[in-house]
């Protein structure tokens, strides 16, 4: 059996770590506010008004609109969305 110390797991770990690379930093930010957006689409649906489909009622509709809404989500989060990616892209620039 092969021991590992904490050299060996100090070691890989930083040989695993992420390349901060601005791009990668914007695509990550811009995931974010997808899951945000997407989760306050949701949340709106669930709160008892309704779905974009017109029933609340209608269980065969709501795969479509979890669909709808997470595709909306990345749209609206690749096109500015609601500004928060672009905070947080800014607030880890100034950190490196």
């Amino acid at each position: 059996m092969t021991e590992i110390g904490a050299n060996t797991i100090l070691s890989t770990t930083s040989a695993a770590a992420p390349e901060r690379s601005p791009e990668k930093i914007r695509d990550a930010a811009k995931q974010f506010e997808s899951l945000l957006i997407e989760q306050m689409l949701k949340s709106a649906r669930e709160s008892g008004s309704g779905d974009w489909t017109g029933s609340s009622e209608d269980q065969t509709a709501t795969p479509l609109s979890d669909m709808a809404e997470q595709q909306f989500a990345k749209l609206l989060a690749a096109n500015g969305g609601l500004g928060l990616a672009k905070m947080v892209v800014e607030g880890l620039q100034r950190k490196r």
